[in-house]
């Protein structure tokens, strides 16, 4: 499967959006994956890349950007870099994007593979995802890519009037459920997209630190 039969799939799902389906193309995905999976870079389903972390499902990806409903130049929080591959999507539509990661070998690998493919305005922070980044707040939306038991309250306090926050919450396993979350008039709303499986979102106290592409 290449990148077109990917987005095929995806737009047999119900996604049909021009601005993330083009992004979906030009995002080389295979670059985001261990050489030994390529060829399955443009399966839809989710692929290891390592440390118990995984590549989202790439119909996952669009869900959850399409769910985000931000504009081009608006400021989007990623909890969780990952492989680097949801930041380029965001970058890719022309959103400036924070994204924090707390495992220091993903961070380095992600900000490596970005800074080599050409991605500008992405800001980079390796550190405790759970506290978000309250620097740069408040974000026109959030997204998080591993499940916290529950809603972290530094995030909802980090979202910008009217903005969303896209994120599974709930227990390790096929028992989660990703939500919108909405502030809207100053008061949190939530609504429920359906059930997820996600890797846990790593809380800790791992010291952070900041770093930008080059423009």
């Amino acid at each position: 499967m290449d990148a077109e039969a990917m987005v095929n799939v995806i737009r047999s799902r119900g996604m049909h959006d021009a601005a993330l389906l083009s992004a979906l193309r030009a995002v080389p995905r295979k670059h985001f994956v261990p050489k030994a999976l390529r060829d399955y870079a443009y399966n839809d389903y989710p692929l290891s890349i390592g440390l118990g972390q995984t590549i989202s499902q790439p119909y996952m990806v669009a869900l959850m950007t399409a769910r985000l409903e931000v504009s081009p130049g608006e400021k989007v929080l990623e909890i969780g870099t990952g492989s680097g591959y949801q930041t380029a999507i965001l970058a890719e539509l022309g959103l400036e994007v924070y994204t924090v990661e707390v495992l220091p070998e993903l961070h380095a690998q992600a900000r490596e593979r970005l800074t080599a493919l050409g991605y500008e305005k992405i800001h980079f922070r390796l550190g405790d995802g759970y506290q978000g980044w309250p620097e740069h707040a408040l974000y026109a939306g959030i997204i998080v890519t591993a499940a916290p038991r529950q809603i972290p309250p530094p995030l909802l306090a980090q979202l910008a009037e009217g903005g969303n926050m896209i994120i599974p919450t709930g227990p390790p396993g096929r028992h989660q459920i990703l939500w919108k979350v909405m502030r809207v008039s100053g008061e949190i709303k939530k609504i429920r997209l359906g059930d997820v499986a996600f890797v846990p979102l790593v809380h800790s106290n791992t010291s952070t630190s900041n770093e930008r592409l080059p423009d």
